[in-house]
């Protein structure tokens, strides 16, 4: 299994605000050029959700559908892939209060099941999964630092473009 990880930090926003719109999945395609598609089945007020996504992958596009679980009392949504691409996908997005803002820790774990690709697929994939939780992150807020210091140049170019909200 392949983990990805993305650490950020929200200034002058409360985590309850963050959880609600990180889950305007529908608003990804916009937010992320590596989305060519994130389509909504159900999502909250229901306690969980459903939805597709399409990320361009390689030269092609990375096919899933998930369900989530919403803990909005313990800031957390769950994901985990019913169809798709991938062997196996899930993770979570946690919040928590920080300084002035807000926490946000993305997890993932993945696996192809394919053996003999994984050194050349498993690497590519991390990085897009990882690229895109970062311009969705700097594209819904502002003064966003993430812990990676190579996607802080996603940050700075997104930070001064309002066309991104």
């Amino acid at each position: 299994m392949r983990t990805v990880k993305l650490d950020a930090g929200i200034p002058a926003t409360a985590p309850h605000t963050v959880f609600d719109q990180i889950l305007r999945f529908e608003r990804y395609p916009e937010l992320a050029p590596h989305v060519q598609s994130a389509t909504v089945h159900q999502t909250v007020p229901e306690r969980t959700g459903r939805s597709s996504w399409e990320l361009h992958f390689r030269s092609g596009l990375l096919r899933w559908e998930e369900e989530e679980r919403f803990l909005r009392d313990e800031l957390l949504i769950e994901f985990a892939q019913t169809d798709g691409d991938f062997d196996r996908f899930s993770g979570s997005w946690q919040f928590s209060s920080h300084l002035d803002g807000t926490e946000l820790q993305f997890r993932a774990e993945f696996d192809f099941g394919i053996p003999s690709l994984e050194g050349i697929l498993d690497p590519i994939a991390e990085r897009v999964i990882r690229e895109t939780v970062a311009w969705v992150v700097v594209g819904l807020f502002d003064g966003v630092r993430i812990s990676d210091g190579a996607l802080n140049d996603i940050a700075a170019a997104t930070s001064t473009r309002a066309d991104w909200r």
